[in-house]
């Protein structure tokens, strides 16, 4: 199959049934999309297709039409900075899901609300609990 990651075409062999976050990580070598539950409940493997935030964990690969955003493709996004300046990493883990979440909220609504935000990013959660600084890394990302 062939997949558009980050403005790059990859030929991947995968497997009937592969997530596309297995194909990203296993396949492709790009470890920043973490899998945490696998079940599509927390956010953490966020990737964006086309713009539009997806759950890659529960994604499959060969279903995949667009092109796939990941962190890696965020790298110099002025939201990752954003988020160093407010703390708002803490283990790093959810960090990677966040970020995409973040980043397709911006190109959305380039000055969003904090109800906005709370809504947009209900889908990752965060175990270490800097959602106001993740808020505030939103807030002022342009800054």
């Amino acid at each position: 199959m062939k997949l558009v990651i980050n403005g790059d075409e990859h030929e991947v062999d995968a497997p009937v049934g592969a997530s596309l976050a297995a194909v990203l990580r296993e396949r492709l070598g790009l470890t920043g999309t973490k899998i945490a539950c696998n079940e599509g409940h927390c956010g953490a493997c966020t990737v964006m297709i086309d713009g539009v935030p997806v759950l890659s964990c529960i994604t499959l690969a060969h279903s995949v039409e667009g092109e796939v955003t990941t962190i890696e493709g965020l790298r110099d996004h002025p939201l990752v900075d954003a988020f160093v300046r407010a703390d708002a990493v803490q283990c790093g883990f959810c960090t990677p899901g966040q970020v995409v979440s973040a980043a397709a909220l911006v190109a959305a609504r380039p000055t969003p609300t904090e109800e906005e935000i709370r809504h947009a990013m209900a889908g990752n959660i965060c175990r270490c609990g800097t959602y106001p600084k993740i808020e505030e890394a939103i807030l002022h990302w342009r800054d």
